[in-house]
């Protein structure tokens, strides 16, 4: 099975003109929002059966993982 990613999608359509002034915004904007690398350690078997799961869905396994990480933090901290 290939990825499939929403880009590779022949429906997609790419935007054909960029406002620079929009995009030097953004990027100002989210330069304060960068994600902090950090590293776990997983047993190979899980890794590779997320990164199945992620392939079936179409993104990227370690998005996956952050999407997993972030509700399952939230779902925690309503708990507590």
């Amino acid at each position: 099975m290939s990825k499939r990613y929403v880009k590779s999608d022949k429906t997609y359509k790419k935007p054909s003109e960029y406002d620079e002034a929009k995009i030097a915004a953004a990027m100002k904007r989210l330069k304060s929002k960068r994600k902090v690398p950090t590293s776990v350690a997983l047993d190979p078997d899980l890794v590779e059966a997320i990164k199945k799961a992620a392939e079936e869905r179409g993104v990227p396994y370690q998005v996956l993982l952050r999407m997993f990480i972030i509700e399952g933090f939230k779902s925690w901290q309503k708990s507590a």
